[in-house]
Parts: C-alpha cells; sequence; structure tokens
C-alpha cells in the first residue's frame, strides 16, 4: 500500500514537471498543436493521480480538502513527512 502512495506522489510530481516545462514551451509557442495536446494529456493525468492519491491518503494540499465537515488538511501526515511515504 505505502508503495502505491510513493509511486502516486512520485506520478504527480514527475506530471507537475512535465507541465511545468510545457508552460515555458508554450509561453513562446502559443500555437503549437503538438505542444497543446501534451499539455491537455498531462494536465490530465495529473487531475487522476491527484484524484487517485486524495481518495486514498487525503489532501495533498490544503485546496485539494474537501471542506465538507471539517478542514481535513490538518490531519496528518502530510505528504512530506517520513510516516506518509
Amino acid at each position: 500500500m505505502e508503495n502505491n502512495r510513493s509511486r502516486l506522489l512520485y506520478a504527480i510530481q514527475m506530471y507537475d514537471f512535465y507541465l511545468y516545462e510545457l508552460q515555458l514551451y508554450l509561453d513562446t509557442h502559443s500555437n503549437c498543436r503538438n505542444g497543446l495536446e501534451a499539455f491537455r494529456k498531462y494536465k490530465e493525468l495529473r487531475k487522476q493521480a491527484v484524484d487517485a492519491y486524495t481518495n486514498r491518503y487525503g489532501p495533498i494540499t490544503a485546496l485539494d480538502s474537501s471542506c465538507n465537515n471539517v478542514f481535513e488538511w490538518a490531519n496528518g501526515p502530510w505528504p512530506w513527512e517520513k510516516e506518509a511515504n
């Protein structure tokens, strides 16, 4: 189970990197169809990974907190704490 948690966090980090690099590319090549397609693809993959992580292990950031009945972001362990990995 912990291995899956680590894999999801790694995937999210990987997608964040791809998206940041694509964002920089698209800043200067805004009409590039391949770049836009790749950005949409990795944005969706990141969303799926974040949703999977959040559903299984809780929010990654405060913005991922559902805030339905309680501000669950404050419940630990947080993703960067050793206990969460």
